[in-house]
């Protein structure tokens, strides 16, 4: 497979080698020297392990205030 060098520097990866190396828009890549080619791959993800899970959920439901008193919704047995 073949592309051309933009001006800038750019070129596109083939749509082939994109799908078989799940490389999706947005994702990094790492370029390496080797020998006398150029290696592109993936780059390795820098996420580090939560110790917890807050957070990680996103609601669509509008924010409750940092005020806001639980205590409010108890009301007498009749």
């Amino acid at each position: 497979m073949q592309t051309t060098l933009t001006s800038k520097g750019q070129v596109t990866i083939p749509r082939d080698l994109r799908q078989h190396f799940g490389l999706k828009q947005g994702m990094a890549v790492s370029f390496e020297i080797a020998g006398d080619h150029i290696a592109l791959r993936p780059a390795r993800a820098n996420r580090q392990v939560q110790d917890s899970g807050f957070g990680l959920i996103k609601s669509r439901r509008k924010g409750v205030p940092a005020d806001w008193d639980v205590a409010s919704l108890v009301t007498e047995a009749p």
